[in-house]
């Protein structure tokens, strides 16, 4: 703990150490002083007597050391021990977004790990931590769409929404305009620069009352931004079924709407991208991050803390004992 504690302190005026050139000096003055010259002691008494000369020669430069010790633990002082604590302050102007989550049951196909679903919500939880200064808002669809987080800055509560998702909340189906109708929707009002929308889903619009091409024209007299995402491998996925024997895995062809997903993308001025496992899906994430940056100024302020009280304490300490010692133990009578 002691050296923990050690190794966060710095020293504001280090060149006080410079100092420490006298501790060699004060040796050297203190050993022509007592050895050089030294004369051997002769005493003749009793053994009590003889034992208390013993313990005297044996500490006698008990007092000399503990005045250099003192001496260091000033110097120590004088060169300001200090803990630095670094304090960040974000500002800047940020996106407003809203990430738009297809939660059909086809979202439980378990070609991305453990499933479409929570490899999708893992990814957009990451994503949601690099964006400090943009508000993010949340909306599921299925055969309907409903929205799960409005736009916020309060990213824990958004974060917390996403993980809280889940397949069967809403009623079946891939209602992609609905649900891309319902984003723009959030964003309408928005009074920020930029306005996107992440659309992520894995299927074909075959629901909802809004159709695609309606929601995306909407999307583009609003001059919000609609990144695509489809999500699904090649050929064929498993997607689990409950059975009256347990759960069992059924094998489902992949059918993605890409032409569709890519016009949405195109005409709003986004870009269209394909998962195909959970390291794409990443770094579709990243890429987006890296397209849609947030003007972001980051101010540090740093506040030390002065730590030199300890060191002058334990400095005044050996002082006291070296006093002591040298009037009492070690006093000279004449």
């Amino acid at each position: 703990m002691i050296l923990d504690w050690f190794k966060n302190i710095s020293f504001g005026q280090p060149w006080f150490f410079a100092l420490l050139v006298l501790i060699p000096l004060l040796v050297i003055w203190y050993w022509r002083n007592n050895f050089k010259n030294q004369s051997s002691l002769v005493i003749s008494s009793t053994k009590g007597v003889e034992a208390a000369a013993n313990f005297k020669t044996s500490f006698h430069h008990l007092p000399f050391i503990l005045r250099l010790l003192s001496l260091i633990l000033f110097i120590t002082a004088l060169a300001r021990p200090q803990t630095r604590n670094d304090e960040q302050q974000k500002e800047g102007e940020g996106l407003d977004i809203v990430l738009c989550i297809d939660v059909s049951g086809s979202m439980n196909a378990e070609d991305l790990q453990p499933n479409r679903l929570e490899a999708a919500k893992q990814v957009a939880a990451n994503f949601v931590d690099g964006r400090p200064t943009d508000r993010i808002g949340l909306v599921i669809f299925s055969g309907e769409s409903f929205t799960q987080c409005p736009i916020t800055a309060d990213h824990a509560v958004v974060k917390q929404q996403i993980l809280n998702i889940k397949s069967g909340f809403l009623q079946d189906g891939t209602a992609i305009g609905t649900g891309l109708a319902t984003s723009v929707e959030r964003l309408k009002s928005s009074k920020a620069k930029s306005k996107v929308i992440i659309l992520l889903t894995d299927g074909e619009n075959n629901g909802g009352l809004i159709d695609p091409q309606t929601a995306k024209e909407i999307a583009k007299s609003l001059r919000i931004k609609v990144y695509t995402i489809g999500v699904g491998t090649d050929g064929y996925a498993p997607i689990p079924e409950a059975t009256p024997l347990g759960t069992t895995h059924v094998n489902e062809k992949v059918n993605i709407d890409e032409k569709l997903l890519k016009q949405i993308a195109a005409e709003t001025g986004g870009r269209y991208f394909r998962a195909k496992d959970n390291e794409g899906l990443t770094s579709i994430y990243s890429e987006i991050d890296r397209l849609e940056k947030s003007k972001i100024e980051v101010t540090t302020f740093t506040n030390y803390t002065e730590r030199f009280v300890p060191f002058v304490m334990a400095a005044l300490a050996l002082l006291l004992l070296e006093l002591l010692l040298k009037y009492s133990i070690f006093k000279k009578f004449p």
